[in-house]
């Protein structure tokens, strides 16, 4: 699956060849000219933004803020016109990740992406069972990239079969694996978080083993 990059860059030329040159990656591109643009599309799944510093009346400083708020482990990477080291400073107190200068080659901000994107996304892929996608590093699945809502524990029990594909698991076992072997109460929390899992994710192959308990087919 083609990792998601966001490019907020003002200047429609550079904006353009940036694009150009990180979808020939391979990487998926959206770009945007403004703050606004940006923001309109802020809650929707992305791997790693570019930003711009300067935006209209508002800046990349101000945009870094707002998706720290909704995603603080997604990577960005901060260019800009001023080679200034406050700026730089700012940036990383923000939680940027890199700082390019322009101008500057746009090889080089490919490499500085693949790096990140390497250190960051350890596996480079999403795992895929039953039409989802799995983004184990950042604990996120997606249906035709859009992601659905799991719980904590939802996550885990879904882990626990995709890992153990074709095995099957007493429910007893399940609860040692996912909750804890000190846990205090009924096994059927298995039952009602994997109904839950289910309704959430009808297409996935767990299948019920009756009289034992459960298995990913």
């Amino acid at each position: 699956m083609k990792k998601i990059i966001n490019v907020v860059e003002d200047e429609k030329d550079l904006n353009e060849l940036v694009k150009r040159y990180l979808q020939k990656e391979g990487y998926y591109v959206n770009s945007y000219l403004t703050f606004d643009e940006a923001y309109a599309h802020i809650e929707e799944p992305c791997d790693l933004w570019v930003l711009d510093i300067m935006l209209d009346d508002k800046s990349g400083f101000d945009l870094i803020e707002e998706i720290k708020m909704r995603n603080r482990d997604v990577p960005v990477i901060f260019m800009s016109a001023r080679d200034k080291e406050f700026d730089r400073v700012i940036g990383l107190e923000k939680g940027s990740d890199d700082y390019i200068t322009k101008p500057f080659s746009p090889k080089e901000l490919v490499l500085r992406v693949n790096n990140i994107m390497k250190r960051i996304y350890k596996d480079g892929e999403r795992i895929e069972i039953d039409g989802y996608e799995i983004d184990e590093n950042q604990r996120i699945v997606y249906e035709n990239n859009v992601p659905i809502d799991l719980t904590t524990k939802e996550f885990d029990l879904l882990m626990l079969f995709v890992r153990n594909k074709g095995t099957a698991f007493l429910r007893e076992q399940i609860l040692t694996k996912v909750w804890d072997e000190n846990f205090y109460g009924s096994d059927r929390v298995v039952d009602d978080t994997l109904r839950r899992l289910r309704k959430k994710m009808p297409k996935i192959n767990i299948q019920t083993i009756y009289g034992f308990g459960y298995r990913l087919g």
